[in-house]
């Protein structure tokens, strides 16, 4: 038996969630659309807010102002049974004495599918999730990826317009974590969902998504693609959060239409100006965008001074924290044969790119 692919758009339209009798704001005024079919994460640090948005899609919340909109109906005063949803949770709640069979069919039996119909759909969604023939064990008799795909196979078979997971992915250690994140995705994708996604694993996020919106104290701090959020940063908190990007002072010395000559330590770049005028500006920086001279680059003049602070090899990279006049830099750098020890001076230039003008965040 195929399930079935039911696609639907979220909204929300200014919505604001408090506690509290209005002390306390998890949600201030956030609007987006997240379009059918599209995987879109909601990322950011603890207490951002990002939960709040994902349990009021559920409907386990409820909007103090604003609307929200699921597949163009509205959902705003709708408890959770009446929302066209599934959810994934970070804890896989399975019930440990149901068979595995019994735990993917355990919605559908309570909303009143006919056992052998239930039957027949938990099969397909293990199927689909590459547990054909599992049915039958325990969820103690399963690894913890298993159990995780388990439970996304209990929210598929419910054949949902949204599909929701809460940080699905932070019970499994990193190698586990890759590989089933990318079992989510490619399922996703093959079924056409809409699926919401939360996680505070800025390399998940990116690895995911079709696109991240980024939240902070309340608000959305910035939306888009990976890529945007990963090479052009609206602010310090963006550049820093995504990618642990340095952050440096630069100066504005020249506009050119959209690009802009920017001086940073003495050294020249052309990067595009986004909004900022001449005069001081913060530059964000990506560790891999900081290159090691080779040699002592003393006859360099278009490079920067620095020396090694620490040093650390991690197989196929070098990581250093170096201090300069643009202050402490991570730089990471591929020259594993070649590695710099604590104490050495080095020359430091900028790649063509992974530099970004961002603004100072208030």
């Amino acid at each position: 038996m195929k399930l079935k692919t039911r696609a639907g758009s979220v909204v929300f339209d200014n919505v604001t969630k408090t506690y509290g009798k209005g002390s306390v704001t998890a949600i201030d005024n956030v609007s987006f659309t997240i379009q059918p079919g599209e995987l879109v994460t909601l990322l950011g640090p603890s207490g951002c807010g990002k939960t709040t948005t994902l349990r009021m899609i559920a409907g386990l919340e409820h909007a103090t102002r604003g609307k929200i909109l699921i597949g163009g109906k509205d959902v705003t005063q709708l408890p959770a049974t009446d929302r066209d949803v599934s959810m994934v949770f970070q804890s896989y709640a399975l019930f440990p004495h149901m068979t595995v069979l019994e735990n993917v069919s355990y919605g559908l039996t309570v909303t009143g599918a006919a056992k052998n119909e239930a039957h027949e759909k938990a099969e397909e969604g293990l199927r689909l999730v590459g547990l054909e023939g599992y049915g039958p064990r325990l969820p103690s008799e399963l690894s913890g990826g298993q159990q995780q795909r388990v439970a996304v196979a209990r929210a598929l078979v419910l054949e949902p317009e949204v599909l929701l997971l809460d940080e699905p992915l932070s019970n499994l250690d990193a190698k586990l974590r890759r590989q089933v994140r990318t079992e989510i995705r490619e399922l996703q994708q093959k079924l056409g969902l809409t699926a919401v996604y939360v996680t505070h694993d800025q390399e998940e996020a990116l690895a995911v998504s079709d696109r991240i919106i980024v939240m902070n104290r309340a608000v959305i701090a910035q939306q888009g693609t990976p890529r945007e959020l990963y090479e052009k940063p609206a602010s310090a908190f963006i550049a820093d959060f995504i990618g642990d990007a340095n952050l440096v002072d630069g100066v504005l010395i020249g506009i050119d239409g959209e690009m802009a000559r920017i001086d940073i330590g003495g050294l020249i770049a052309n990067l595009h100006h986004r909004g900022q005028s001449p005069g001081p500006v913060q530059v964000a920086v990506r560790p891999d965008a900081i290159r090691l001279i080779q040699g002592d680059g003393s006859t360099d003049q278009s490079s920067l001074k620095g020396h090694i602070l620490h040093a650390a090899y991690l197989g196929n990279h070098m990581q250093y924290s170096i201090a300069s006049d643009l202050g402490e830099l991570f730089v990471v750098d591929g020259h594993i044969d070649t590695p710099r020890a604590i104490g050495d001076e080095v020359r430091l230039g900028f790649a063509d790119r992974g530099l970004a003008v961002v603004a100072i965040d208030q």
